[in-house]
């Protein structure tokens, strides 16, 4: 028996996920308090000690991440 799946759009984007998926990631860390801004206009977020803490639970190595 075959189950019909959905496929849903998740596309790299040269070193990281972007189209649909990465939107909705970015939506989540943000509203989730993983990751904020210093400054509005900037584009640059900074992963916030929740964020270190939950990032870390799902087994991401942080120490990797050198900019």
């Amino acid at each position: 028996m075959t189950k019909n799946i959905t496929i849903k759009s998740a596309k790299p984007c040269y070193d990281h996920i972007g189209g649909k998926l990465g939107e909705m990631l970015l939506k989540m860390f943000i509203d989730e308090d993983w990751l904020q801004k210093t400054d509005p206009t900037d584009k640059h977020f900074f992963i916030t000690e929740k964020g270190q803490t939950e990032f870390t639970k799902l087994g991401l190595d942080l120490s990797k991440i050198t900019s």
